[in-house]
């Protein structure tokens, strides 16, 4: 007499329980998200003091946003980039591919444990930021409307999703930690201004990083970055993030289903 065994899990579901799993059981994950929250509190601190001794003023959302540009986005680059390479350096993508065979099932799981914890992450970072900025401030500097910080919040939540996708379609086209840090961070900061430099600056709105800012600013205040308003609405930056993210992703899986581990 023969018994069979139900077997569950696997497909996508187990693919992402997979991941999920490995995401949180190393240290890199945790000093990444620790590092970021670390640099808001201490660019909003700065910042408010700036505010009680005259400087600029400023309000807690922009405050909050340029922590988030300027410093927290950097480990969120980090942290996808090294949720994709990380495996390459150590070896365990053979493991990996091996457990999930289908290569397109992988990056999506990958994608689908990384873009919720980082859209978490930025509305939570942008909320301390403000917080932070708001106590340090005491009544000091431009207030903060409700609409202000809802846009700032899910704004930079949407973005740091988005840019994490990012990063990892780049990295699994280049399986580089530093080939794929150096390409997000020239695309993201270099790249609009050279742009806008050539003489195209209606281009910059059109790069991942300025759009992103754009979807944390209320329409028709300008861009703290680009000193601008948005020819678009706030949720359009979070799109054409999107279609960024999309196209990384796209070429990414490509490759990978091409090339062996």
């Amino acid at each position: 007499m023969t018994a069979s065994a139900e077997v569950r899990g696997g497909g996508l579901p187990g693919a992402v329980a997979s991941e999920w799993t490995k995401f949180w059981s190393v240290r890199a994950t945790w000093w990444c998200l620790a590092a970021g929250t670390a640099l808001t509190a201490f660019y909003a601190t700065l910042s408010a003091i700036a505010q009680r001794i005259g400087d600029e003023p400023q309000s807690a959302d922009t405050i909050a946003l340029g922590g988030g540009f300027y410093l927290a986005q950097f480990a969120v680059i980090a942290l996808a980039t090294l949720f994709v390479t990380s495996e390459y350096a150590a070896g365990g993508i053979r493991s990996t591919l091996l457990w999930t065979p289908v290569r397109a099932r992988v990056a999506l799981a990958k994608a689908a444990v990384l873009s919720p914890v980082l859209f978490g992450y930025g509305v939570l970072l942008s909320c301390a930021g403000m917080a932070v900025a708001t106590a340090v401030m005491d009544g000091h500097g431009l207030p903060t409307s409700w609409q202000a910080a809802f846009t700032t919040a899910s704004g930079m939540g949407g973005y740091f999703a988005l840019l994490g996708l990012l990063c990892t379609g780049i990295a699994w086209a280049l399986r580089s930690a530093a080939g794929t840090l150096v390409s997000v961070i020239v695309l993201l900061v270099p790249a609009p201004l050279i742009v806008a430099s050539l003489g195209l600056p209606e281009a910059m709105p059109y790069f991942p990083g300025i759009a992103g800012v754009n979807a944390m600013v209320e329409a028709g205040r300008p861009n703290p970055i680009t000193m601008t308003a948005a020819p678009y609405a706030p949720w359009v930056g979070l799109v054409i993030c999107a279609v960024w993210a999309a196209a990384a992703l796209l070429a990414g899986t490509a490759v990978l289903r091409r090339r062996d581990a």
